[in-house]
């Protein structure tokens, strides 16, 4: 009881940390402090947390997760304003340290250790470049998906079987997810601010697989049993998770990749193997689909 109420508490924290760390950001950027408003997006968090805590004991959902719906809902839009600021402020950046050697990071390590005060909080946070800023944002908010679904308690409504089999789920569709933002959005440059605005949508759009746990929707120990209804809750588990990585995922990648490649005349080996990647999975999928759809039929 104690152990889940420390894990319940601890992961809405982590979340309300991170998006205090994008607001600061989005306020540091803009230099406006209206946008501390934004931490009014936390609020729905908090109050999930204490009524999770008084009436589930700090237990999650099997088929859903309102924490991990709520963090999103509290981080995305700072990451939004971040996004589309660089895009417009790109040609205007000042000199910015960049963490894209080992060299760089040590020499920013340094300058923490050298700086003193309030200034060695300052001074490596805010000479960062704006997209590696914006590219850790998005690390630490897929990083702290997984190991918030890992830490959040499911009050055994999971097995552990099927949260092993979420988490890799997770993992691997992370991966995927920051690919094809960092990717897509260096492909188009500043060509098409339409474009930004359906790349982040498209992204946005596949962040909801993280609280609906559409991979494990299927029978429980208490249906083996039963052949029948384990029979149909399996076919009906497969049936969603195909459809959810065919039409949150892979293919509206494939589909803003296809735009890039053909409207923007961008193409290059990256671009080309991710696109057929995406295409081979939507085949898959619809393969998959079909095959299911023919084995509940008969």
């Amino acid at each position: 009881m104690f152990l889940r109420f420390v894990c319940a508490v601890a992961t809405r924290s982590l979340f309300i940390l991170a998006s205090l760390a994008a607001v600061w950001r989005v306020v540091w950027v803009k230099q406006d402090g209206l946008y501390w408003l934004l931490t009014g997006l936390y609020l729905p968090l908090v109050a999930e947390m204490i009524l999770t805590l008084r009436r589930r004991r700090g237990n999650d959902y099997k088929w859903f997760s309102p924490a991990i719906f709520l963090f999103l809902i509290s981080i995305i839009p700072s990451i939004w304003i971040l996004e589309l600021h660089h895009r417009g402020h790109q040609s205007v950046d000042s000199r910015c340290d960049k963490l894209d050697s080992t060299e760089n990071i040590r020499a920013l390590f340094r300058l923490w250790n050298n700086s003193s005060g309030s200034e060695g909080f300052k001074v490596p946070l805010t000479t960062l470049c704006a997209d590696d800023w914006i590219l850790a944002l998005h690390q630490i908010l897929l990083i702290l998906l997984v190991l918030g679904k890992w830490l959040l308690p499911a009050a055994g409504e999971l097995t552990r079987n099927q949260l092993s089999q979420l988490l890799l789920v997770f993992v691997g569709t992370a991966a995927d997810i920051l690919e094809f933002t960092s990717e897509t959005l260096a492909d188009i440059k500043d060509s098409s601010p339409a474009m930004v605005y359906i790349i982040l949508a498209v992204w946005t759009w596949s962040m909801l697989q993280f609280p609906l746990h559409i991979s494990v929707m299927g029978s429980s120990s208490e249906d083996v049993s039963d052949a029948a209804p384990s029979l149909l809750s399996h076919l009906r588990t497969d049936i969603w998770s195909t459809t959810g990585a065919l039409f949150i995922q892979d293919g509206p990648f494939l589909a803003v990749r296809l735009i890039v490649m053909i409207y923007f005349d961008v193409v290059h080996q990256m671009l080309i193997f991710f696109a057929i990647k995406n295409f081979l999975v939507v085949i898959l999928n619809v393969y998959r689909l079909l095959v299911v759809c023919c084995e509940k039929k008969s």
